[in-house]
C-alpha cells in the first residue's frame, strides 16, 4: 500500500509504474484503488500525514479490505 500527495495523478502513477522511484520499483505494477481529491496542497498533505500514521493505515483497511470497491 502507498500513500502519496500528488497534483499529477496520472503521471505519478506511470512514474512509480516506470521504476522512477526507488521505494515503489520493487513493487511494480502499481494499480490505483482509491484517491481523494482536495481543493488546497495543506489540507492535501494533512490527510496524507493522517493516512500515514496507525490510525490512517487502520482506517485505510477497513475501506480498502472489507468494503467492495465498484
Amino acid at each position: 500500500m502507498y500513500v502519496g500527495y500528488t497534483d499529477d495523478l496520472k503521471r505519478r502513477l506511470k512514474e512509480h509504474n516506470n521504476g522512477k522511484s526507488a521505494y515503489s520499483k520493487r513493487y511494480r505494477p502499481w494499480l490505483l484503488l482509491y484517491q481523494e481529491d482536495f481543493d488546497n496542497q495543506i489540507d492535501a498533505i494533512k490527510r496524507e500525514k493522517y493516512l500515514k500514521s496507525a490510525a490512517g493505515r487502520r482506517w485505510m483497511k477497513k475501506i480498502l479490505f472489507t468494503t467492495k470497491i465498484r
